[in-house]
């Protein structure tokens, strides 16, 4: 599978701009191809960072990083974050 969220994004302005389609966030969310976004983005590997990865749609994601390898990541640690997870105080970007 060859992604990358930087390409992504410029097709789907390009896809609006073919189409004559105003580019505003909500129509280039609807052009992307995944539009749903993410509450939860867990990147395993040790690394702290997105490498291109749906960055528009992880824009108000909750970030967890482990250094366990994705072959190694069990069930179990999917479960300990998820808890982990339902504690945050998700604001959105806003302040409280």
């Amino acid at each position: 599978l060859n992604y990358g969220a930087q390409d992504e994004i410029v097709r789907a302005a390009n896809a609006l701009i073919a189409r004559n389609t105003p580019l505003t966030a909500e129509s280039l969310e609807h052009a992307l191809d995944t539009c749903e976004n993410v509450d939860l983005l867990i990147r395993t590997g040790g690394d702290h960072r997105l490498s291109n990865f749906l960055l528009w749609q992880a824009a108000y994601a909750e970030l967890f990083f482990t250094d366990t390898l994705w072959p190694d990541f069990t069930t179990a640690e999917l479960e300990k974050i998820i808890k982990k997870f339902k504690t945050v105080e998700r604001r959105f970007g806003g302040l409280n």
